[in-house]
Protein backbone atom coordinates (compact mmCIF):
# COMPACT_ATOMS: atom_id res chain seq x y z
CA UNK A 1 0.00 0.00 0.00
CA UNK A 2 1.18 3.67 -1.14
CA UNK A 3 -1.35 5.82 -0.46
CA UNK A 4 -2.94 7.25 2.73
CA UNK A 5 -6.02 6.33 4.01
CA UNK A 6 -8.62 8.66 5.71
CA UNK A 7 -11.55 8.21 8.53
CA UNK A 8 -13.59 10.53 10.36
CA UNK A 9 -15.83 11.74 8.31
CA UNK A 10 -19.48 11.84 9.54
CA UNK A 11 -22.85 14.19 9.51
CA UNK A 12 -22.30 17.38 11.74
CA UNK A 13 -24.50 20.29 12.86
CA UNK A 14 -22.94 23.93 11.75
CA UNK A 15 -21.29 25.21 14.45
CA UNK A 16 -19.87 21.71 15.66
CA UNK A 17 -16.72 19.81 15.86
CA UNK A 18 -15.14 17.03 13.53
CA UNK A 19 -11.24 15.41 13.75
CA UNK A 20 -10.11 13.41 10.97
CA UNK A 21 -7.47 11.30 10.71
CA UNK A 22 -5.12 9.70 8.14
CA UNK A 23 -2.47 7.04 8.68
CA UNK A 24 0.32 6.89 6.53
CA UNK A 25 1.31 3.27 4.96
CA UNK A 26 5.10 4.58 6.21
CA UNK A 27 6.23 6.48 9.69
CA UNK A 28 5.59 10.22 9.17
CA UNK A 29 9.31 11.43 8.94
CA UNK A 30 9.28 9.80 5.54
CA UNK A 31 7.03 12.47 4.38
CA UNK A 32 8.18 16.09 3.68
CA UNK A 33 5.13 17.38 3.07
CA UNK A 34 1.80 16.50 4.32
CA UNK A 35 -1.95 17.63 3.56
CA UNK A 36 -5.51 18.24 3.77
CA UNK A 37 -7.99 19.01 1.18
CA UNK A 38 -11.34 19.69 0.52
CA UNK A 39 -13.67 19.34 -2.43
CA UNK A 40 -17.43 20.43 -2.10
CA UNK A 41 -19.98 19.18 -4.59
CA UNK A 42 -19.71 20.37 -8.23
CA UNK A 43 -16.55 22.18 -7.43
CA UNK A 44 -12.36 21.33 -7.69
CA UNK A 45 -10.56 20.52 -5.02
CA UNK A 46 -8.85 23.52 -2.67
CA UNK A 47 -6.04 23.33 0.11
CA UNK A 48 -7.18 23.34 3.92
CA UNK A 49 -4.00 22.43 5.94
CA UNK A 50 -0.13 21.18 5.50
CA UNK A 51 2.20 19.92 7.48
CA UNK A 52 6.10 19.55 6.71
CA UNK A 53 8.57 17.35 8.33
CA UNK A 54 10.12 20.20 10.53
CA UNK A 55 7.09 21.36 11.95
CA UNK A 56 5.48 24.05 9.53
CA UNK A 57 1.81 24.47 9.12
CA UNK A 58 -0.43 26.43 6.53
CA UNK A 59 -3.63 26.65 6.20
CA UNK A 60 -6.21 28.18 4.26
CA UNK A 61 -7.59 32.03 4.77
CA UNK A 62 -11.06 30.63 5.57
CA UNK A 63 -10.27 27.79 8.34
CA UNK A 64 -7.68 29.59 10.24
CA UNK A 65 -8.29 29.98 14.02
CA UNK A 66 -10.66 27.16 13.40
CA UNK A 67 -8.83 24.64 12.32
CA UNK A 68 -5.50 22.40 14.13
CA UNK A 69 -3.65 19.99 11.64
CA UNK A 70 -0.98 18.02 14.07
CA UNK A 71 1.11 14.98 12.85
CA UNK A 72 4.43 13.66 14.58
CA UNK A 73 7.69 12.37 13.12
CA UNK A 74 6.21 8.64 13.89
CA UNK A 75 3.35 6.42 13.12
CA UNK A 76 0.95 8.25 14.31
CA UNK A 77 -2.19 9.45 12.14
CA UNK A 78 -2.02 12.88 10.50
CA UNK A 79 -4.95 14.80 12.20
CA UNK A 80 -7.29 17.46 11.12
CA UNK A 81 -9.39 18.87 13.76
CA UNK A 82 -12.24 21.26 12.77
CA UNK A 83 -14.27 23.60 15.18
CA UNK A 84 -17.19 25.94 14.73
CA UNK A 85 -18.20 23.82 11.03
CA UNK A 86 -20.28 25.71 8.08
CA UNK A 87 -22.30 24.14 5.63
CA UNK A 88 -20.01 25.52 2.69
CA UNK A 89 -17.33 23.34 4.27
CA UNK A 90 -19.48 20.45 3.05
CA UNK A 91 -17.02 17.96 0.90
CA UNK A 92 -14.69 14.84 0.48
CA UNK A 93 -11.81 15.78 2.43
CA UNK A 94 -8.48 14.14 1.44
CA UNK A 95 -5.50 13.35 2.55
CA UNK A 96 -2.24 14.04 0.95
CA UNK A 97 1.22 13.52 1.05
CA UNK A 98 4.98 13.52 -0.34
CA UNK A 99 8.43 12.09 -0.23
CA UNK A 100 10.56 15.45 -1.08
CA UNK A 101 8.00 17.73 -2.80
CA UNK A 102 7.57 21.27 -1.36
CA UNK A 103 4.08 22.51 -2.00
CA UNK A 104 3.02 22.68 1.82
CA UNK A 105 3.46 26.53 2.03
CA UNK A 106 1.15 27.09 -1.33
CA UNK A 107 -1.26 24.12 -0.64
CA UNK A 108 -0.74 23.30 -4.66
CA UNK A 109 0.25 19.93 -4.55
CA UNK A 110 2.79 18.99 -7.55
CA UNK A 111 5.62 16.25 -8.48
CA UNK A 112 5.08 12.82 -6.99
CA UNK A 113 2.27 12.89 -4.14
CA UNK A 114 -0.10 10.60 -2.87
CA UNK A 115 -3.47 10.35 -2.04
CA UNK A 116 -6.34 8.78 -0.24
CA UNK A 117 -9.75 8.12 -1.02
CA UNK A 118 -11.40 10.68 0.57
CA UNK A 119 -13.57 10.87 3.44
CA UNK A 120 -17.26 12.60 3.58
CA UNK A 121 -18.12 15.59 6.03
CA UNK A 122 -21.61 16.96 5.49
CA UNK A 123 -22.28 19.97 7.61
CA UNK A 124 -25.76 21.20 7.86
CA UNK A 125 -27.86 24.18 8.48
Amino acid sequence: QIHPVESGGGSVEAGGSLRLSCKMPKPNTNYNCMGWFRQPPRNPREGVASSNRDGGTTYAESVKGRCTISRDNGENPLYLQKNRLKPEETGMYYCAAAYSETWCPTLRPFGTTYWGKGTLVTVSS
